[in-house]
C-alpha cells in the first residue's frame, strides 16, 4: 500500500433522502472499474446498499465503505443514509472523514436532512463540493437550488459548471474552468465524453458564470486578486489551485451538475473529487489529549511514520467477532499487533485487517495514516474509543450522537428466549450509538429507545430476521426529559441503623439551569470551604448520588437534563459516615432541590418539512395545527408549497400515512429532532 498521502481522499457522500446518492456512488464504481455492471435502488441491486432491509425498502439505512482509483488517486467513500432516523451514521462517518460531497435534487433545492447534514459536517469544519443532481427531472432549476444553498444553509456555493439544458433537454454541461461544453454519451453509459466548444446560444451565459467564479475565488486568494483588478488572464491551472485552496479552507463550496440515473456528469464529478477535496496532508494536525493528563494536548500528524493513533467509529455486531471500522490519523497498523485503548487503559489484539468494499472484505497485511479499515480481535472497545501506540497514549475526540426520543415495550414471545434478547439487544446497542435498551425497574418491562418509528421498525425487524427472535412490541411511546427552570437549594441527610452501625451524613447542594448547546447536560461541583474537610471517597460518593439521581426525575421519573449541581456545605462524623451515606444524601439533596427550582417535564420538539400541492394547503395547515404545531414559515416551489413547523413528536405518530390521505398521496413530510420544550400541564405519559 502506497505511503503517499497526497493522493488519497476520503469522503462522504450526504444528502436528504432520495437526492441520488445512492447511485451516484453506484456509477462511481462503474466509471472507477471497481464494479462491471451497475446496479439499481428500484430494483435492490445496488452495491453499497447490500442489507436485506435496505433493499426491500430502496432506502440507504447503514453506511457503506467503499474503495475506488481514479487518475492515480485513491477514493475512500462512504455513502451514508438520507433519512433523519440514521443521522448517527452520518454523524460518525463525517467525523472521521477529510471531504464531503453534497447532493441536492435539482427540483427541491435544500431539504430538512440537506440541512442537518450540512450543519453536521460544519460542526467537524469538514470541505464540500456540491451537486445538484436529477437536472433531468421535471422541474429541475439548478440556479434556483444553487440560490437555496445560499440562503437556507448560509453557505459559498460557486457553480463551476453550468447545465446545458434541463428536464428531458438536459445534454451536457459548460465547464466554467477551462471554458468547454461537456456531453455525455448515454448509450455508453456516460463512460464516453465528447468535448465540444460552447453552444453560440450559452456563450453569453457561460462569460458571465466564469466571471462570477473568478471573482468569488480571487476574493480568497490575494494573487488572484491581483491578476483579477488589472484584467490579466487567469490560467485554468491557477485557478483550480485557487478554488482548491478556498474549498479546503471552508470559504466557498464548489457546484457541480448531474443526472446519475442517466449516466451524465459523474466521470466530471470524480474529477472535482481529486482536484478540489483534501487529501489527508491538507487536513490540519489533530489534536488529541495526553491520556491521564487531559490538560496537556499532542499533535497527531497524518505520517505513517508518527506512532499509532485512530478513532474507531463503527462496530458490525457480529459472531463471533464485532467487525470494527477504524480511520488511522497517525502511524501504522499490523495484523497481529496489540494497541491500547485509552478510553478503558487495556491492550486490545488487532487479529486481522481488511479493506472494506460494501459486504466484501480484502484482507491487509498494513494501512497507514490516512486509511479507513476494519479490524477483528477487538473485546472492549466501543463506538469512539481511540486506539493508540502505548509509548504514545493519546486521546483522540469522541464522537457525540443525538438523545433517543422514542420508545417500545418489546418481549418475547417464548420466555425461554429471554435471555437470548438481552444478549441480542446488547449486539445492537454496540453498533448503533443511538439506539437504547433499558429494564424499566417498576414495571420490568424491556424498552428500547431510538430516533424515530423507522429506526425502531428496523431494530425488531433485525431482531427477527437476523436473530431469530419472535417478539411481541409495544405502541411507540415518547422518551421525555425533565429539567429545573431556576436556581435551588436543599439540605440531604442520611442517619440510620444499618446492621448494626450508624451511617451519617449531611450535605447542601445548589441546583441551577446550565444549558450546553447540542448536548444533555449536567455537571457536579465540589465548592466546599477550605474549612470544611471531606475525604475524596465521600465526595466522589456524593457526585455518584447526584447523577444516579438525574436518571430518574421527580416529575416523571425521567432523565434530567441541563443541570449544574454545587456542593456548598458539608458534615460528616468521625466514626459514623461512610461512602453509602453521602451517596444517599446526595440523592436526597438533588431530588429536593430539583422541587426547589421548579422541575418541569420536557418533550420532545421536532422540526417538520411539508411539501404539499397548492390545493391542499389549507387542509394540511388546518390537520398541523390540530398536532399542536407551530407553523414557522411558509415557501413556494412552482405550484407546490414548502411548509416549515416545530411539533411535539407524540402528536406526530403516523402522520405520513394521514398525510397521504389527507393529499391523496401527492404531499410528502420530514422531520427531525429539534429540541425540547417544556410539555403542558396534564399532558405527559
Amino acid at each position: 500500500m502506497s505511503d503517499d498521502l497526497s493522493i488519497v481522499r476520503n469522503i462522504g457522500i450526504a444528502a436528504h433522502i432520495d437526492a441520488g446518492k445512492t447511485t451516484t456512488t453506484e456509477r462511481i464504481l462503474y466509471y472507477t472499474g471497481r464494479v462491471h455492471r451497475m446496479g439499481d435502488v428500484d430494483d435492490g441491486t445496488t452495491t453499497t446498499d447490500f442489507d436485506a432491509q435496505e433493499q426491500a425498502r430502496g432506502i440507504t439505512i447503514y453506511s457503506a465503505a467503499v474503495t475506488c482509483p481514479w487518475k492515480g488517486h485513491t477514493i475512500h467513500l462512504i455513502d451514508t443514509p438520507g433519512h433523519v432516523d440514521f443521522t448517527a451514521e452520518v454523524e460518525r462517518s463525517l467525523r472521521v472523514l477529510d471531504g464531503m460531497m453534497a447532493v441536492f435534487d435539482a427540483k427541491e433545492g435544500v431539504e430538512a436532512q440537506s440541512e442537518t447534514v450540512w450543519r453536521q459536517a460544519v460542526k467537524y469544519g469538514v470541505p464540500r463540493l456540491c451537486v445538484i443532481n436529477k437536472m433531468d427531472k421535471v422541474g429541475a432549476d439548478f440556479f434556483q437550488s444553487v440560490e437555496s444553498i445560499r440562503e437556507r444553509l448560509a453557505a459559498n456555493p460557486v457553480p463551476v459548471q453550468i447545465p446545458i439544458g434541463a428536464e428531458g433537454n438536459f445534454d451536457g454541461l459548460i465547464d466554467l474552468v477551462t471554458m468547454r461544453a461537456v456531453y455525455f454519451v448515454e448509450e455508453g453509459q456516460g463512460a464516453r465524453i465528447e468535448e465540444r466548444d460552447i453552444p453560440d446560444a450559452m456563450s453569453a451565459e457561460a462569460k458571465y458564470h466564469r466571471h462570477i467564479l473568478e471573482e468569488r475565488v480571487a476574493e480568497t486568494c490575494e494573487t488572484l486578486m491581483d491578476k483579477y483588478v488589472h484584467e490579466q488572464l487567469i490560467g485554468v491551472e491557477e485557478l483550480n489551485r485557487g478554488i482548491r485552496s478556498a474549498t479546503i479552507a471552508n470559504a466557498l463550496q464548489p457546484v457541480l451538475c448531474a443526472s446519475a440515473l442517466r449516466y451524465k456528469g459523474v466521470p466530471r464529478l470524480l474529477d472535482a473529487i481529486c482536484d478540489y477535496l483534501p487529501s489527508p496532508l491538507d487536513v490540519p494536525p489533530i489534536r488529541a489529549k495526553a491520556a491521564g493528563h487531559p490538560e496537556k494536548t499532542v499533535e497527531v500528524k497524518p505520517d505513517p511514520d508518527e506512532p499509532l493513533a485512530a478513532l474507531l467509529f463503527k462496530i458490525v455486531a457480529e459472531k463471533p467477532v464485532d467487525l470494527c471500522y477504524l480511520r488511522l490519523y497517525s502511524g501504522r497498523l499490523q495484523s497481529g499487533t496489540r494497541v491500547l485503548n485509552t478510553a478503558t487503559g487495556k491492550k486490545e489484539n488487532i487479529s486481522r485487517l481488511f479493506r472494506v468494499f460494501a459486504k466484501r472484505r480484502e484482507p491487509l497485511d498494513e494501512a497507514v495514516a490516512g486509511d479507513i479499515v476494519a479490524v477483528v480481535g477487538l473485546k472492549d472497545a466501543l463506538t469512539g474509543h481511540t486506539l493508540c501506540d502505548p509509548r504514545r497514549p493519546v486521546l483522540l475526540e469522541s464522537i457525540q450522537f443525538p438523545p433517543t426520543v422514542i420508545s417500545r415495550s418489546i418481549e418475547p414471545k417464548s420466555s425461554r428466549d429471554r435471555d437470548k434478547l438481552l444478549e441480542s439487544l446488547a449486539a445492537l446497542r454496540r453498533q448503533d450509538p443511538t439506539f437504547d435498551a433499558k429494564i424499566n425497574e417498576e414495571t420490568g418491562e424491556t424498552l428500547i429507545s431510538g430516533m424515530g418509528e423507522l429506526h425502531l421498525d428496523v431494530i425488531v425487524h433485525r431482531l427477527q430476521s437476523e436473530m431469530n427472535l419472535a417478539v411481541n412490541v409495544g405502541q411507540p411511546r415518547v422518551s421525555f426529559r425533565e429539567t429545573i427552570t431556576r436556581a435551588g437549594e436543599a439540605d440531604g441527610q442520611f442517619n440510620r441503623q444499618i446492621a448494626g452501625r450508624t451511617h451519617f451524613a449531611r450535605l447542601r447542594l445548589r441546583l441551577e439551569p446550565k444549558v450546553v448547546a447540542g448536548v444533555e447536560s449536567g455537571e457536579f461541583v465540589n465548592s466546599l470551604p477550605g474549612d470544611t474537610p471531606l475525604p475524596p471517597e465521600f465526595i466522589k460518593a456524593v457526585e455518584e448520588g447526584v447523577q444516579e439521581a438525574a436518571l430518574s426525575g421527580i416529575v416523571q421519573g425521567c432523565r434530567v437534563i441541563n443541570w449544574r449541581a454545587t456542593l456548598i456545605a458539608a458534615q460528616s462524623h468521625e466514626t459514623d459516615s461512610s461512602e453509602m451515606a453521602f451517596g444517599n444524601a446526595g440523592r436526597m439533596a438533588f431530588e429536593a432541590a430539583m422541587r426547589a427550582a421548579d422541575a418541569v417535564l420536557l418533550e420532545p420538539i421536532m422540526r417538520v418539512e411539508v411539501v404539499t400541492p397548492d390545493e391542499y394547503f389549507g387542509a394540511v395547515n388546518g390537520d398541523l395545527n390540530g398536532r399542536r404545531a407551530t407553523v414557522t414559515g411558509t415557501d413556494v416551489r412552482g405550484s407546490f408549497r414548502l411548509i416549515h413547523a416545530d411539533a411535539p413528536l407524540r402528536s406526530m405518530f403516523g402522520y405520513t400515512t394521514a398525510l397521504r390521505s389527507l393529499s391523496q398521496g401527492r404531499a410528502s413530510a420530514s422531520m427531525e429532532m429539534s429540541h425540547f420544550a417544556a410539555a403542558p400541564e396534564g399532558r405527559g405519559g
